[in-house]
């Protein structure tokens, strides 16, 4: 069985792995949609997401693996790591429930992430800029898509909508996590490397007020809970996920295609 790896804890390295898990778990959940959703065209949709997820979670794990000195590639990074030692906000580990949840989840992410994006474009790490540069196309096709979803889902027939409101309220209570700033945070924009977090949330709300707004959906009330993926402390689902992504590479320590 093959052993864990170590990653950096170089504030740097962290603050790209969170961007990094959050993709590669996003990622993984969407290759579930893969023969299941309900017409042929987001069948082929879902996976185009996942797969674009995928390969920033790819170009993202590669520069963290040379942050901080360890050299460690893509593959180790993604197969190879304890759960605590993934980043991820909460909110891409949960199950994938109905359609409606699916396409609100890729809403709500998609958002944050072309946002995130647009400001990395700017860092002061040449990688990351350029990985930035590339990425906020895709992220803005995602809002865009998964947006036109969750208007037709709320204008939609009184299923539709009652299916929408419930994936709403459930996702909501774990929003706050995107937005809590820390020491990775704070170095990540003292060093010119990248935004706080904290300071998306303002457009990240902006936008979404808009697309609920047209959608005919009033925004949940705020609440006290906050979820903890970013540190490592994650839901139970995330396990699961994990167990499937690193049978292979745990069982045979090595195997390459």
């Amino acid at each position: 069985m093959q052993t864990s790896i170590q990653p950096s804890r170089d504030p740097a390295a962290q603050y790209v792995l969170r961007l990094a898990d959050t993709c590669l778990i996003l990622g993984q959940r969407l290759g579930e949609w893969c023969g299941h959703a309900p017409i042929l065209e987001e069948d082929i949709a879902l996976t185009n997401t996942a797969l674009d997820l995928i390969g920033q979670a790819r170009a993202l794990l590669t520069h963290a693996g040379q942050i901080g000195g360890q050299a460690h590639d893509e593959d180790q990074l993604a197969f190879l790591r304890e759960e605590r030692d993934y980043l991820n906000v909460t909110m891409v580990e949960l199950p994938c429930g109905d359609f409606a949840f699916t396409v609100l989840r890729n809403a709500m992410v998609a958002t944050f992430l072309k946002l995130a994006w647009q400001s990395l474009a700017s860092s002061t790490d040449p990688e990351l800029a350029a990985i930035a540069g590339k990425a906020v196309k895709e992220a803005r096709y995602h809002q865009q898509h998964a947006g036109d979803w969750v208007v037709r889902l709320g204008d939609g027939t009184p299923e539709s909508r009652q299916r929408i409101e419930a994936a709403l309220i459930q996702l909501w209570r774990y929003t706050p996590e995107l937005f809590v700033a820390d020491a990775i945070d704070d170095h990540a924009a003292a060093s010119g490397l990248g935004p706080r977090w904290s300071e998306l949330r303002a457009p990240w709300l902006a936008d979404m007020t808009a697309l609920l707004d047209e959608a005919g959906l009033a925004l949940p009330p705020d609440t006290a809970f906050c979820s903890t993926g970013k540190r490592g402390q994650h839901s139970e689902h995330m396990g699961h996920i994990l167990s499937e992504m690193q049978y292979l590479q745990r069982a045979y320590p090595g195997g390459v295609w």
